[in-house]
């Protein structure tokens, strides 16, 4: 409305902006400025009870009379305030209470299985990829969790990552338990806590987990948001329900959107449908000028995948990956050149991880006509619910690692049947290094380090993905590993020293051999400097740049450089054992 237009009374309302379900350091809460705005009661922005001018006066002994004649309300008997005004501006206030307080043991006691969600204090320790010798400056957060069966808790993985110590505190206590981490699921976004206190465990009752919920079905998602330090409870419906991008994960898992407010603190959170059942986890948000009000939620087929991997191996192993690149077959000169018949439908296979099991079985251009018995459409998808479908990575994701599945595709116009192993995908670029110290290895002032998805975002920011050299996002999207243990080896920098002038410049180079050898790792690197007897270091980098140290100089000076930058070790302890 224009705000010339804009009647006379209730002021318009301030927009908040949404924030991303990231975990914020414990240091503070901002007031929400919506507190400080002046509320109204209906009483006052009704025409009739509103009057221009001065309040009409009301004395002490009309209101006691009213009281006594029944004329107040009863549910207002209990506490009466009486204004009290002077001619001469003086005023003043007297409460009239008629009614005791109620008793606590007297409230609603509210849903029980609110008692099981509870508030996770995390103290972090993130690695330092630019001095990967040390760590950074530690920091607190705090997020949300419930109880599960088993004395167990769930809560996010980024919740947790890279942690120093956890503690959990629940529903109406003040004491913070210390907890221990059983498994953290960076894929999944879930991690499962315990704690070895037997009294955390008294009169709490574990959350029951129910069914997928279906399209505009209510949900409420319960947790500890920032704003308080009291247990939120927000309310919303299932609104989306597809194949998501778990953001922390770096992978694509079942989720679904609802439209209920989920901020930082709610990670974690169990969302209850109206059965009082756990349905999902919530874990992040869509932060966009353009949207409010969407969350997302992990989905408790998801939860119940991250349970029984855990059980059955006692770590979790994840999810497994077809590893393999597949374009749609819509065109239908495309099915025709690819000697497809009218009834069938599939996926072209475009590329094939080498490390996957598919390698060994299936070709590009190989159609997958089916997955588990299940036919894949042109378009990737499977028919899911009623009147829904969903991306057949789906069904991949359902099975567990080291599982089989039997694979339907169409070769040179023949229809072949493959059994294959699943497995994790190992990507040349990883995307996590879950919880492990980055590695390095230094000779001579040169610093060596294995590139990863936080080492980018470490070096370039959170927008690394346009910020990082062309090079290094080229293999990071295209680029699939060899080996299993193959990886992308880099001078992350040089420590300036005598024996390295005109070396100063050298920054993320990737190191492709070492005196002719072809460097497959950063360890295979290592142990080739190690061990070199010739009279000179050469390391053949990107772009046809060369770096040649005289062997016994380098190593030399080694020492004396680690001394003064305060390094402990020329290498990290995975690359010394």
């Amino acid at each position: 409305m224009d705000q010339s237009k804009r009647k006379r009374g209730r002021k318009p309302k301030k927009t908040v902006a949404e924030t991303m379900d990231f975990q914020m350091a414990a240091s503070g809460v901002p007031s929400p400025s919506a507190l400080d705005e002046p509320q109204e009661t209906p009483e006052s922005a009704s025409p009739k009870a509103r009057g221009r001018g001065r309040p009409k006066k009301v004395t002490r002994r009309q209101n006691l009379t009213a009281v006594e004649n029944g004329a107040v309300s009863p549910l207002r008997r209990s506490s009466q305030v009486v204004s009290i005004n002077g001619e001469n501006g003086e005023s003043g206030l007297a409460v009239v209470s008629l009614d005791p307080s109620p008793r606590w043991d007297q409230v609603v006691r509210v849903v029980p299985s609110m008692d099981a969600v509870v508030k996770v204090f995390c103290v972090h320790t993130e690695p330092n990829f630019s001095l990967p010798w040390q760590r950074k400056r530690q920091y607190s957060s705090s997020s949300s969790g419930f109880i599960i069966e088993g004395r167990r808790v769930l809560t996010n993985a980024h919740s947790v990552e890279h942690f120093t110590q956890v503690k959990l505190k629940k529903r109406g206590s003040d004491t913070k338990y210390v907890a221990t981490v059983l498994a953290i699921g960076t894929e999944c976004d879930i991690a499962m806590l315990t704690v070895e206190n037997d009294e955390f465990w008294d009169g709490v009752s574990p959350l029951q987990f129910g069914s997928l919920p279906a399209l505009q079905d209510a949900v409420t998602v319960v947790g500890y948001p920032i704003g308080g330090d009291t247990i939120s409870v927000t309310s919303g419906v299932v609104s989306r329900m597809e194949i998501l991008s778990y953001v922390h994960g770096s992978t694509e898992l079942l989720g679904f959107q609802i439209d209920a407010a989920i901020n930082s603190g709610n990670s974690g959170g169990p969302a209850f449908n109206d059965k009082g059942k756990c349905v999902g986890i919530a874990f992040q948000s869509l932060k966009h000028e353009d949207v409010e009000n969407i969350g997302y939620v992990i989905p408790t087929p998801v939860i119940m995948h991250f349970i029984n991997d855990y059980e059955k191996s006692g770590e979790y192993t994840g999810f497994p990956m077809l590893g393999i690149e597949w374009q749609k077959m819509e065109n239908p000169d495309l099915r025709k050149a690819m000697g497809m018949a009218a009834d069938q439908k599939g996926v072209r296979i475009r590329r094939i991880e080498p490390t996957s099991p598919d390698f060994q079985f299936l070709k590009p251009s190989d159609v997958i006509l089916s997955f588990d018995g299940v036919d894949i459409a042109n378009d990737g998808t499977v028919p899911f619910r009623h009147g829904e479908r969903i991306a057949f990575s789906y069904l991949v994701s359902q099975k567990y690692t080291e599982e089989k599945a039997l694979i339907k595709v169409l070769r040179n116009s023949k229809v072949h049947e493959f059994e294959i192993k699943l497995a994790s995908q190992k990507r040349f670029i990883p995307s996590h290094i879950k919880g492990k110290p980055p590695s390095y290895y230094i000779i001579a002032g040169f610093v060596f380090s294995a590139i990863s998805v936080p080492y980018l975002r470490s070096e370039y920011g959170k927008d690394y993905e346009y910020d990082a050299p062309v090079k290094l996002l080229d293999k990071l999207l295209h680029t699939m590993a060899e080996s299993p243990d193959e990886q992308l080896v880099v001078i992350s920098q040089v420590l300036v020293a005598d024996i390295n002038i005109g070396y100063e410049d050298i920054v993320n180079t990737q190191v492709l051999a070492f005196n002719g050898n072809p460097v497959k790792n950063l360890k295979t690197l290592a142990n080739m400097v190690e061990s070199c007897k010739e009279q000179f270091l050469k390391f053949d980098l990107e772009y046809q740049q060369i770096v040649v140290l005289e062997t016994k100089n380098a190593k030399a000076a080694t020492p004396d450089i680690l001394t003064t930058h305060c390094i402990p070790s020329a290498m990290s302890v995975d690359l010394a054992s």
